[in-house]
């Protein structure tokens, strides 16, 4: 059975929740993420089961996801996770880069991934960067992904995608009715978060403020509903706001 940690940090630092079946690779992590400042371990899971059990107690921000668990494996807990609690951000962890298995882990509600055998410095800054609002994933596998997404869904349903909208989001709606949610600016910005840029990039593309770029991205990410910018993309690629041709 998962364990909660007692609480160190200040309120406001972000409260993650590792879940992974291996009692070594969870004890490893935890000690390399409470060696860092502004990260607070607040549980460790055992199985999927687990770690909905110490969302529904611990309400972290974010939960580290091994995809490979008894009982309730990592996609299923992600997908059960993401539906009781939305705003709760998901890594997966993973020991390999898999398209196939990445792909499935985007559909469940997944952020990104963290390889398992990643070096400690690389495991931080995807962390950091998934809770600063920006995606862990690079740009060319991001493409792969969501290019990937699409083929799949255009195949299963003629135009759409196999991607379903959260039930708590205004949006089992038309396409339209949420575009018109969104600025033509901000439309604009998820074009290019779609296609995988860093806010720095797109801070370039439109010669405008990096703090403007930041401000357009939260409030995309909040008229939307998810957790995170990938979670952005696919919904905009799932609903037919933007299209990937």
């Amino acid at each position: 059975m998962g364990q909660k940690l007692p609480n160190t940090q200040d309120p406001g630092t972000p409260r993650i929740l590792i879940a992974d079946d291996h009692p070594l690779f969870r004890d490893a992590l935890r000690q390399l993420l409470n060696g860092c400042s502004g990260f607070d371990v607040v549980g460790e899971a055992v199985d999927g089961l687990d770690a909905l059990k110490l969302c529904h107690r611990l309400q972290p921000e974010l939960v580290l996801m091994d995809i490979g668990m008894p009982r309730m494996d990592g996609l299923e807990a992600t997908r059960a996770i993401k539906k009781e609690f939305p705003h709760t951000i998901v890594l997966v962890l993973t020991a390999s880069v898999e398209l196939g298995s990445l792909s499935e882990a985007l559909k469940a509600g997944a952020a990104g991934y963290i390889l398992k055998d990643a070096p400690a410095n690389q495991i931080i800054e995807s962390i950091r960067r998934v809770l600063r609002g920006e995606s862990p994933l690079n740009q060319e596998l991001a493409m792969q992904l969501l290019l990937q997404q699409v083929d799949e869904g255009l195949k299963e349903e003629g135009r759409g995608s196999t991607f379903a909208p959260s039930p708590h989001s205004p949006y089992e709606k038309r396409s339209e009715a949420l575009s018109d949610l969104l600025t033509a600016r901000e439309l604009e910005v998820l074009r290019l978060m779609v296609q995988g840029q860093t806010n720095r990039q797109i801070t370039q593309t439109l010669c405008v403020a990096h703090s403007t770029v930041k401000g357009h991205v939260h409030r995309i990410i909040t008229k939307l509903e998810v957790s995170d910018r990938t979670q952005a993309a696919v919904q905009a690629i799932a609903l037919g706001i933007i299209s990937m041709e």
